[in-house]
C-alpha cells in the first residue's frame, strides 16, 4: 500500500472506529511502528487526526478541519458526488461556486465544459477551472483566508448579489437531523445564503459524512436546496423531509456513471 493511501485507510479506520493505538495500526497495515509514527505525524499536521496516549484520535467536535486535511478526507466520494453534479451541468452554463472541498472536486470535474461563467470566492475553484480556456471566472474580493485559500470577510458579502446565474453549487460544514443546515462561522453562512438566493437551481453537494456532524453556527435547511448530491443513501428522516418538499436526491451508485443522464439543455450526458 502506498504511504498516502495508507494515510487515508489510517483516517478512515479513525472515524468509523474511534480512537487507534500506533502498535495496532502497525499490525493492521503491516508495517513498523516507526512507518506509521511517521504517518500520524503528518495526518496530524494536516489537522485531519489528534495525538493521545499513544495513538491517535479525531480532532474534537465543533471544530473543523484545516483545508488540506479535507481534501483528502473522503476524496474518492467527493469524486462521486462531482461525476454527477458534471452530468447536469449544461454547456455555457453560468455558475456559482461556494467555498468547500466538494464544490472545488465539482470544478475539477467541471474542467472540460465549455463556455462556462463562473463566479466564485473559492479560489481552489477558480484555479481549476483556469485549466479551461473558454472558462470565464469571476473572484470575489476581500480578505483571503490563507489556508483555506477563500474570501468570506464582511467586504465580500455582496459579491453574489451581483450576478444572477443558472446554478449555484454549494457545500456545508454539517447537517443536524432535523435538516438544519451547520457551518464554523457567520461569515461562512453569509456567503452561502448569498449565493443560494442568487441563483436558479441550487445544488447542494455533500458526502455521507456531513449527516449528523457538529458545528457551530445554523443557518439554512437542506429543503431550500433544488437538488441534493451525495454519495450514500442520507438519514430516513432527512430523505422524507426532501421528498415532502419536492427537492430532487441524486445517490451515487455503482452503475451511475453508465446510466443515461437527463442535462438542464435536454442533451443526454
Amino acid at each position: 500500500m502506498l504511504a498516502e493511501d495508507r494515510a487515508r485507510a489510517i483516517v478512515e479506520l479513525v472515524r468509523s472506529e474511534g480512537f487507534q493505538a500506533i502498535d495496532a495500526l502497525a499490525i493492521q497495515f503491516g508495517v513498523t511502528p516507526q512507518t506509521i509514527r511517521r504517518d500520524v505525524n503528518l495526518l496530524c499536521d494536516r489537522g485531519l487526526l489528534r495525538r493521545k496516549h499513544g495513538g491517535v484520535e479525531l480532532p474534537p467536535e465543533g471544530e473543523n478541519l484545516a483545508y488540506p486535511a479535507r481534501q483528502v478526507l473522503n476524496i474518492e466520494a467527493k469524486r462521486r458526488i462531482a461525476q454527477l453534479v458534471a452530468r447536469e451541468v449544461p454547456e455555457g452554463a453560468s455558475l456559482f461556486f461556494g467555498i468547500g472541498t466538494t464544490p472545488e472536486q465539482c470544478a475539477l470535474a467541471l474542467t472540460d465544459h465549455p463556455g462556462l461563467r463562473v463566479m466564485t470566492n473559492n479560489l481552489n475553484a477558480a484555479l481549476a477551472l483556469s485549466r479551461n480556456p473558454s472558462c470565464e471566472i469571476t473572484i470575489a474580493g476581500g480578505r483571503l483566508r490563507n489556508l483555506d485559500r477563500d474570501v468570506v470577510a464582511g467586504e465580500a458579502h455582496g459579491f453574489f448579489s451581483g450576478f444572477a446565474v443558472d446554478i449555484g453549487i454549494y457545500g456545508v460544514g454539517g447537517v443536524a437531523e432535523d435538516g438544519t443546515l451547520l457551518d464554523f462561522s457567520a461569515d461562512e453562512i453569509t456567503m452561502r445564503s448569498e449565493l443560494a438566493r442568487h441563483c436558479r437551481q441550487r445544488f447542494l453537494v455533500l458526502d455521507h459524512s456531513k449527516f449528523g456532524r457538529g458545528a457551530t453556527m445554523r443557518g439554512g435547511q437542506i429543503t431550500e436546496a433544488s437538488v441534493v448530491f451525495t454519495d450514500r443513501p442520507v438519514p430516513p428522516a432527512i430523505a422524507a423531509q426532501l421528498r415532502d418538499a419536492g427537492v430532487r436526491l441524486v445517490v451515487w451508485s455503482d452503475d451511475a456513471v453508465s446510466t443515461a443522464a437527463v442535462n438542464h439543455n435536454g442533451r443526454r450526458g
